[in-house]
């Protein structure tokens, strides 16, 4: 069965119940998508918890080096690493003893199939190949 990315319904509910998004991979570097998407969504309203070892802070947040060393809760794990990264990032998400799985948003450009199985198979609703700023535009400020 091949992945498929939830609808914009569902994709419309997931943005509106999120608060917290920890961004794995997030450069310190204004030129990087990365940064320029998260400094968007965070403009809009979202916490912006940046995971990128060796950099101490990233728009004003405190960065960590793994999801697994964020101290509190996060609603939604957006990836911006190399496709050959996501496995290893579905890991950590699972391994997340948090009172619920956060959504795993993995960014435009971005596919590997079996890890977005294996996440949705450990309860996360799983986006892929979408860019969050762009599908937060579409669906949330039309």
């Amino acid at each position: 069965m091949s992945f498929a990315n939830p609808d914009d319904d569902a994709l419309r509910a997931l943005l509106k119940s999120v608060k917290t998004i920890a961004v794995v991979g997030l450069s310190p570097q204004p030129a990087r998508p990365s940064y320029r998407v998260a400094q968007a969504i965070q403009r809009y309203g979202y916490r912006i918890v940046p995971v990128r070892p060796l950099v101490d802070e990233v728009l004003g947040e405190k960065a960590y080096a793994s999801l697994a060393d964020i101290p509190f809760a996060v609603d939604l794990v957006d990836v911006f690493r190399a496709a050959e990264h996501v496995p290893a990032i579905v890991a950590q998400c699972l391994a997340l003893h948090f009172t619920h799985r956060p959504f795993l948003w993995i960014q435009e450009g971005i596919v590997h199939e079996a890890a977005a199985r294996e996440a949705q198979a450990g309860g996360m609703t799983v986006v892929m190949d979408r860019c969050i700023l762009k599908d937060y535009i579409r669906l949330m400020t039309a």
